[in-house]
């Protein structure tokens, strides 16, 4: 069998050192977090450098994985482009959060714009960077095919959560309805009292580890219960539901709706959703063969 969750040091080292990095830095923000009492935007100053280190993190490390799938040393300069783009994006995060300001839409001096700006340009390079990878793999042939459907789709719906990004720039900031900060869910801070844009983009990039993990699942069940078409139709299921709920966050947030206070018809579309997921499922698995029997 071919296993989803193989050493991700044989994919891209620049990726996979830099989730190790992100690690760490994962665990010197989340110190700071404590012993630093100061606030930004009504949030503590640290939780976003936190946030983005364990982002940078996962993104990394599931690139890291994807790309020693590819045959010899494919997109191996990519990889080391989007490491490094990440590296300086994540520099700025902290440099600004140890002076106590803002690093996103934060325009109070000449210095804050040509960073921010410099974020932006780095953020759309690691974008395009990723649409190679996923092009790349749409061209790819062969291997399992549970995991490689996994891997496609994963980045195909990554992109489309990295696409919110977009969204957020046209904004102005993630906040729709209301100035950023405010009330927000802990941690996470997203707005308990307007729309957040940043739950489409954060779910979203997230099916780079969601699906693969899934696929993964899926071969532990074992082939005597769900055959390779079985599993690849599951994968492909749930790829759409997926897509179909960041769509729906994304929406919801540009109707200024705060994720846990959603209207009727906000309900009725993830009902509709989850009764499409469920039926198309259902129809996976009517069409498994009965085992013979004794």
């Amino acid at each position: 069998m071919d296993p989803v969750l193989t050493d991700a040091r044989r994919g891209h080292p620049g990726l996979y050192g830099l989730a190790v990095a992100m690690a760490a830095s994962s665990v010197v923000t989340a110190v700071l977090a404590v012993v630093d009492e100061r606030e930004l935007l009504g949030a503590p100053l640290w939780f976003k450098p936190l946030k983005f280190s364990l982002s940078i993190m996962l993104y990394s490390a599931a690139l890291a994985w994807m790309l020693s799938r590819l045959p010899g040393r494919s997109m191996r300069r990519t990889g080391w482009f989007i490491a490094v783009a990440l590296v300086l994006e994540q520099l700025i995060i902290v440099g600004q959060a140890a002076r106590g300001v803002r690093s996103h839409f934060n325009e109070d001096s000449p210095f804050d714009v040509a960073l921010f700006a410099i974020m932006g340009a780095t953020i759309v390079l690691v974008y395009l960077a990723t649409v190679a990878i996923a092009l790349r793999f749409l061209r790819e042939r062969g291997g399992d095919r549970v995991t490689a459907s996994a891997v496609r789709l994963a980045l195909l719906v990554g992109l489309v959560g990295m696409s919110v990004g977009f969204l957020l720039v046209a904004n102005g900031g993630h906040a729709v309805g209301v100035p950023d900060g405010g009330p927000g869910i802990p941690l996470v801070g997203w707005s308990t009292t307007a729309g957040d844009l940043r739950i489409g983009h954060f779910v979203g990039m997230h099916a780079l580890q969601v699906l693969p993990l899934l696929a993964a699942g899926l071969a532990a069940v074992g082939r005597d219960r769900l055959d390779e078409t079985a599993r690849v139709r599951i994968v492909q299921v749930a790829a759409a539901a997926y897509a179909g709920f960041v769509v729906l966050v994304t929406w919801q947030a540009l109707r200024g709706q705060p994720l846990l206070a959603p209207d009727a018809v906000t309900l009725a579309a993830l009902g509709a959703l989850l009764l499409g997921t469920g039926g198309a499922l259902a129809g996976v698995l009517r069409r498994l063969p009965v085992p013979a029997t004794a």
